[in-house]
């Protein structure tokens, strides 16, 4: 005799059962569609072979290996071999999926799920990056913070925050669904409104600390786990950057970038879906001081180049040179909405972020790209190829993009973090879900297989 609550759980599995059913059909379909794209661009034949099952393969991998549909309705996306949910990596690894949210009903409600399980985690704790799927106390390491036992690590990351409202708006724009703006939502809105005007005046009002022992200087924060001291600039104060390592200063520009556009976002539906004013003038007002201060602390004039945006700032005049292949970085402007890809300040950029001015850009015999210093000297990542072919409009730079992350899959027929540059057989991480996310959305981008209806 069955239980009722083993009966849900019996039907959540059919659920799940239906949801990797469809995409593996979507998948299957676009894969030969993307196959006889290529052929039609002259690729080889072994390159759109490799392509149909690198293809296949990347766009199923969050359904099929790092979904749980759960009994509330929510849904709880792992990074993949990490147990744990983070709010950034679980909204990327959707975002192919988002054009068929419409259409498909299983993927409207596992996107609609895994948003209001990110809105909740943010009311639970808006400065933890990464989450347990239960109150269970799971974690990365002991840390000397204010955490609880819903969070897996409490790396304070603005891009935490900015994916979800990130992902909410695509959502939104896609399927028109009106019952996505929850109760939760709005209080979330409060806590990430609250959470940024607080850190951008970190030093003097935030109680936020981290406090890592025995390890590298990137997994913990100086000056006793408050960061390097920063003066007010209008910007919001972020102590980690995408890739879970430390600022070396607390403005992080494409963040700060990234929390303006979704700023516009909560504004929007502050006022349209909640009928609060006062919200949505807050969010605009903090969006035009984050902006100010970008336009008077980030700027700054590279000899030969021009106009250019700088990583991180404190507003002290010190600034870090450099891009990182995680997203949100300064490659990723155009396609997070900061601005457009012909911005002169944009293209600017782009040309010293990927040239030996980047000390994370790489040239090898197997490929050249960005890096980070969070892997191996020497190591691209596939995630910065896909986004450098998503922020490009030069065929010639798309295709010769294209070529290399087939190229470079270590015969896996999967995306992995970083490999090295000269020998693609050495890689980090062999499952990691947003990585085969990004490249089946650069994919279907550079095949023209967004269309669907």
């Amino acid at each position: 005799m069955f239980t009722g609550r083993k009966d849900k759980s019996e039907k959540m599995l059919t659920k799940l059962d239906q949801l990797k059913k469809e995409i593996a059909d979507l998948a299957d379909e676009l894969a030969v569609e993307g196959k006889e794209v290529l052929s039609k661009k002259g690729f080889t034949d072994e390159q759109q072979t490799n392509f149909q099952e690198l293809f296949r393969n990347c766009f199923v991998s969050t359904a099929d290996t790092t979904t749980k549909l759960l009994e509330n309705g929510e849904t709880y996306v792992f990074t993949g071999d990490i147990e744990a949910m983070w709010l950034r990596d679980s909204s990327a690894q959707v975002v192919h999926y988002l054009p068929f949210a419409k259409k498909v009903e299983s993927i409207r409600a596992m996107i609609s799920g895994l948003i209001q399980r990110q809105m909740r985690y943010i009311t639970i704790d808006p400065y933890a990056n990464a989450f347990n799927e239960e109150e269970n106390g799971h974690c990365w390491e002991k840390d000397d913070t204010d955490s609880n036992d819903w969070e897996w690590e409490r790396k304070y990351e603005i891009d935490s925050l900015c994916y979800p409202i990130w992902l909410l708006h695509r959502y939104y724009e896609t399927t028109k669904d009106e019952h996505i703006f929850s109760a939760q939502v709005k209080i979330a809105f409060r806590r990430i409104l609250d959470t940024w005007s607080t850190e951008q005046h970190h030093d003097e009002a935030s109680s936020y600390y981290f406090r890592r022992t025995n390890c590298p200087p990137t997994d913990t924060l100086s000056n006793d786990g408050k960061g390097e001291p920063t003066a007010y600039t209008g910007m919001t104060w972020s102590g980690f950057r995408p890739s879970d390592d430390a600022c070396q200063y607390g403005y992080l520009v494409p963040s700060n970038m990234f929390a303006s556009v979704v700023l516009g976002y909560i504004a929007e539906y502050a006022n349209s879906k909640y009928q609060d004013e006062t919200m949505a003038k807050e969010a605009y007002m903090l969006k035009k001081q984050i902006e100010q201060g970008i336009e008077a602390d980030a700027v700054r004039n590279l000899d030969g180049i021009g106009e250019t945006y700088v990583y991180e700032t404190d507003g002290y005049g010190n600034d870090v040179w450099m891009d990182d292949a995680n997203v949100p970085n300064l490659l990723s402007m155009p396609w997070l909405g900061w601005c457009s890809l012909d911005d002169a300040r944009y293209q600017n950029t782009r040309k010293w972020i990927l040239s030996s001015k980047n000390p994370f850009y790489y040239e090898g015999m197997a490929a050249k790209g960005i890096g980070s210093p969070h892997t191996p000297s020497g190591y691209i990542w596939h995630i910065a190829l896909s986004m450098q072919g998503l922020t490009s409009d030069d065929e010639s730079e798309r295709r010769q993009l294209m070529e290399t992350l087939l190229a470079t899959d270590a015969g896996t027929h999967l995306m992995h973090e970083g490999f090295d540059c000269n020998n693609p057989d050495a890689f980090t991480r062999e499952w990691f879900a947003w990585s085969n996310s990004l490249l089946a959305l650069y994919a279907m981008t550079y095949c023209g297989l967004m269309d669907v209806e």
